[in-house]
C-alpha cells in the first residue's frame, strides 16, 4: 500500500467495501520511515514526522507514501472505518534478512512494518 497515495486509495477502498467489510494493509513502520536515509534505516531520525506524506528517492524514480499514525487514524475514520488493530511487527530472535533498507538487528528493536486492520462501519 506504500506505492499509492492513501488519500486516493482509502476512499476508494471505502467505496468498494460493504458495511462490516474488513480491510487489512501493510505499511513500513513509522519509526523505520523516520529513520531511513537514502540507503537504509539509521539509529536516529532522518526526516520530520509532521508533514510526512510523499517520499521520492534520488537514486531511482520510485515514490512511496507514508503517513504518521494520527493522520492514518483521521483518514480512516473520515472514510467510515473503525480501527480494530494496529500490529507493530518485531523481528523474532534469530531472524536474518535480505532486506536492503533495514537490518534484523534494527527490526528487533523497532517495528519496521505495521499491519492495520480496520472495519467499515458506515
Amino acid at each position: 500500500s506504500i506505492w499509492c497515495d492513501p488519500y486516493a486509495w482509502i476512499p476508494e477502498a471505502s467505496r468498494l467495501l460493504r458495511v462490516g467489510g474488513e480491510l487489512m494493509f501493510l505499511v513500513n513502520g513509522l519509526l523505520a520511515v523516520l529513520c531511513m536515509d537514502a540507503v537504509a534505516t539509521q539509529p536516529g531520525m532522518q526526516r520530520p514526522q509532521f508533514g510526512l506524506h510523499r517520499l521520492e528517492w534520488d537514486d531511482d524514480d520510485s515514490v512511496e507514501f507514508h503517513l504518521p499514525h494520527g493522520e492514518w487514524i483521521r483518514l480512516l475514520r473520515a472514510n467510515g472505518f473503525e480501527i480494530g488493530r494496529l500490529l507493530e511487527l518485531q523481528a523474532p530472535e534469530g531472524a536474518t534478512t535480505t532486506s536492503t533498507w533495514t537490518t534484523a538487528s534494527w527490526a528487533k528493536q523497532w517495528p519496521s512494518e505495521e499491519v492495520w486492520h480496520v472495519r467499515k462501519v458506515r
